[in-house]
C-alpha cells in the first residue's frame, strides 16, 4: 500500500492556487465583455422604467429582465434594461444621463 502525506504547505500550496485561478476566470469574464457582476438595483431600475414595483416584478417573471441575488440585494442586468429602454420602453430623457445615447 503507498502511502502520501499531505503537509500544510501542501495546503497553503493549493489555496493559493485555487485563488489565483478564480481571480483569472472573473478578469477574463470582465474582459470579455460580460462586464459589471452587478446590475441596477430595484429602485435605480424603476426610476429608469418609471414603473411600479408590481411592473417590475412581471417584466422579470416574464423573462424580459434578468435578475441575480447576492447577499440579499437583488441586481437587475445592465444589458436588459438597456435593451428595454432602446425598444422604446420608457421615455429615453431619463437614461441620456446614463450615458446610453438616444435615438
Amino acid at each position: 500500500m503507498n502511502l502520501e502525506l499531505v503537509t500544510k504547505e501542501d495546503l497553503q500550496t493549493l489555496r493559493f492556487q485555487i485563488v489565483s485561478d478564480i481571480k483569472t476566470l472573473l478578469d477574463q469574464r470582465l474582459r470579455a465583455g460580460e462586464g459589471d457582476m452587478r446590475g441596477f438595483r430595484t429602485k435605480e431600475v424603476r426610476q429608469l422604467l418609471g414603473c411600479s414595483a408590481g411592473k417590475l416584478k412581471s417584466l422579470c417573471t416574464g423573462g424580459r429582465i434578468r435578475t441575480k441575488k447576492i447577499g440579499g440585494t437583488i441586481y437587475y442586468n445592465k444589458d436588459d434594461v438597456k435593451r428595454l429602454l432602446t425598444s422604446g420602453f420608457k421615455n429615453q430623457e431619463r437614461w441620456k444621463r446614463y450615458g446610453w445615447g438616444g435615438r
